[in-house]
């Protein structure tokens, strides 16, 4: 783990969407299509041995945001999350390591009631009390998941071993946690 991270202080943390970010690319064609989730909650438990802290998040897939709304409501259809049926996507992480430039975050990541294990490469952003004298802490994360492997299949063919849509996602996430008081 970093040694930056020790300026955090063990405690929950709440993650504040108004300045936070769950965002995702994904290969459309020869480009890709990025988008974000708008509605998600979290938070963050910081423990005093930080290899235990915890962290848990849920999104609301109904809140997908691609800026076309035709699109946007497919991928809420059967097609692809069943809004319906599966309203949530969530994350519990299973633990810590020291890795890259910060550290990776394992977990489990559910979406369409398929659970697969993740990891996470998280980059602590440090720690500063804002305007109404709340400590706040700064991370991002990323990590590349393949939808197939979740339930998330439909698909176009478009000839030969070529498809419309990609498998694989990128996921990049931007988190400010308030320390709760």
């Amino acid at each position: 783990m970093s040694t930056t991270a020790t300026a955090l202080t063990a405690g929950t943390w709440t993650i504040d969407p108004t300045h936070s970010e769950v965002g995702f690319t994904v290969r459309h064609l020869m480009t890709k299509v990025r988008g974000a989730f708008r509605d998600f909650e979290g938070s963050i438990e910081v423990a005093e041995d930080q290899a235990t802290s915890k962290a848990t998040a849920s999104i609301q897939l109904a809140s997908i945001d691609t800026g076309t709304q035709q699109r946007d409501d497919h991928v809420r259809s059967g097609d692809f999350f069943d809004v319906e049926k599966h309203p949530s996507m969530t994350f519990t992480s299973t633990g810590l390591k020291p890795g890259g430039d910060g550290f990776i975050l394992v977990g489990d990541l559910t979406i369409k009631g398929v659970t697969k294990e993740v990891e996470l490469e998280v980059e602590f952003l440090g720690v500063d009390n804002d305007a109404y004298g709340n400590t706040r802490a700064g991370f991002e994360a990323t990590t590349k998941i393949n939808r197939k492997d979740f339930g998330v299949d439909a698909n176009v063919p478009l000839g030969g071993e070529k498809f419309l849509i990609g498998d694989q996602v990128s996921v990049n996430i931007s988190v400010q946690a308030v320390l709760q008081k």
